[in-house]
C-alpha cells in the first residue's frame, strides 16, 4: 500500500477503541480515534480522511445521527457502522443513512480490513 489511509474511528468503549487502532496501523493505516462525539467533532481531520469508522450505539447521538449531522454539512465519507447489538431496524437505518459496511462485534479484524480495502478500490475507479 503505497499512499498511508487516515481511518477515523469512534467509539466509547476504550478497550475497542484500543483494539480497533492497533489491527488498523497493523495492516498500514493511519488512525484518529475518539471516545466520544464531541471529540470527533472537535478534532477529527476529516479532509484527510479515506473513510469513518463509527460505532452506532454513542452517548449523546448515536453513529447515525452522526453520520446525517455529517451528511448535512457537506461531509460525504464513506462510514463502516459496528455494533454489539443486533437489531434489524438499527440495520436499516444504517443503510438508509449510507454505510459501506455494517459490522457486528465482535467481527474479525479481517472484515473490517476487507470494508476499508473495498472503500479505497471503489475511490480508485473514480
Amino acid at each position: 500500500m503505497g499512499t498511508r489511509h487516515l481511518v477515523v474511528v469512534v467509539d466509547d468503549d476504550p478497550g475497542i477503541l484500543r483494539a480497533l487502532q492497533r489491527v488498523l496501523q497493523l495492516h498500514g493505516f493511519e488512525t484518529e480515534v475518539f471516545s466520544s462525539v464531541e471529540g470527533f467533532l472537535e478534532g477529527a481531520h476529516l479532509g484527510d480522511a479515506t473513510c469513518l469508522v463509527l460505532d452506532v450505539h454513542l452517548q449523546h447521538m448515536s453513529g447515525i445521527e452522526l453520520r446525517r449531522h455529517l451528511t448535512r454539512s457537506g461531509h460525504s465519507l464513506p462510514v463502516i457502522f459496528i455494533t454489539a447489538v443486533e437489531s434489524e431496524a438499527t440495520h436499516k437505518a444504517a443503510l438508509e443513512a449510507g454505510c459501506a459496511a455494517f459490522l457486528y462485534k465482535p467481527f474479525p479484524s479481517d472484515r473490517l480490513i476487507e470494508a476499508i480495502e473495498t472503500i479505497i478500490e471503489k475511490d480508485r475507479e473514480h
